[in-house]
């Protein structure tokens, strides 16, 4: 390659970086102005008691004394904290699954299909501001799913294979967790927007002379998925497994969260505080480890 081609990739890759440090200044300057001093006043309030007085309040340093509090004392918190950690990962990975499956889906071509693309990229629009507070406290919406569960007929596929795995005793807590998915799967649907999106903007771009050279040299569909396919987005699973464990831990159903008000409305922000940073430490340790795990199969190309 010569050096006149070098210099042109070099300046074209600079004035990427420099594009991209633009986009996001935005973001840095309103974490450096508005949040750094809160964020690390949090942590020096997690070892500390907070004593309130009139118009005031003054912090006694405790050392690890909440952190011993919220896991020793508290006969809840780490309880809560393992059940949700372990429900993160499960329908972390449900979501991505899916996701990735619909997204498939919808890179075919057929009939209607941008009616479909609108309907499952709706929870995106549907899943912030008002809107979000409008689904989650629609009584409509409730009574209508109480009154389908009520007027259920026919016998219960799901229930009965339940109790026959139940009655056998074979792997019950994994056939559990499943069937828990399996019986949530609107919440799933309803997360996996932004996903669908990124999948489908990752399947647009492979190339389709990649598919039809396979096809001639006799490559199944199923080969093709995992020798084309996979290779090519593999990035974008990594994109969207750290945006799905984000996006999880902003649930309104998290009972952890639940757990850190409850505490702070008892006026013991101390523990309030302990318990956020030890939820938060063990979110970054997860996101940490199984995006290493994720990295080691992302297949990088030029």
């Amino acid at each position: 390659m010569s050096k006149s081609k070098k210099g042109r990739l070099a300046g074209l890759e600079k004035r990427k970086a420099i594009a991209g440090y633009l986009f996001i200044s935005p973001f840095i300057l309103g974490f450096l102005i508005f949040m750094v001093r809160p964020f690390f006043h949090s942590l020096y309030m997690s070892f500390c008691e907070v004593q309130l007085g009139p118009a005031k309040f003054d912090l006694v340093w405790k050392g690890l004394y909440q952190y011993n509090w919220a896991f020793r004392v508290d006969p809840e918190f780490g309880r809560l904290l393992g059940s949700e950690m372990l429900r993160m990962f499960v329908y972390s990975f449900a979501i991505i699954v899916f996701s990735f499956f619909i997204a498939l889906i919808l890179n075919q071509k057929f009939k209607g299909r941008a009616l479909v693309r609108t309907i499952f990229f709706l929870p995106v629009i549907l899943s912030s501001g008002v809107m979000l507070g409008i689904e989650s406290n629609n009584e409509l919406i409730s009574s209508i799913m109480a009154s389908v569960d009520n007027y259920q007929t026919g016998p219960d596929i799901t229930k009965a294979l339940q109790e026959i795995l139940r009655t056998t005793g074979v792997g019950v807590r994994a056939f559990e967790t499943v069937f828990e998915v399996i019986n949530n799967i609107y919440d799933v649907a309803l997360a996996s927007g932004m996903q669908i999106i990124i999948f489908l903007s990752g399947l647009q771009t492979i190339p389709r002379s990649m598919y039809e050279a396979a096809e001639i040299e006799g490559s199944t569909a199923w080969e093709s998925l995992w020798k084309i396919t996979f290779p090519s987005i593999s990035g974008l699973f990594l994109v969207n497994w750290v945006y799905t464990v984000v996006d999880f831990c902003m649930r309104s159903d998290n009972e952890v969260i639940d757990k850190i008000k409850t505490i702070m409305g008892r006026l013991n922000y101390g523990a309030s505080s302990a318990m956020s940073w030890a939820y938060f430490l063990c979110i970054a340790a997860y996101l940490a480890l199984s995006t290493f795990i994720i990295s080691k199969r992302v297949y990088y190309y030029d």
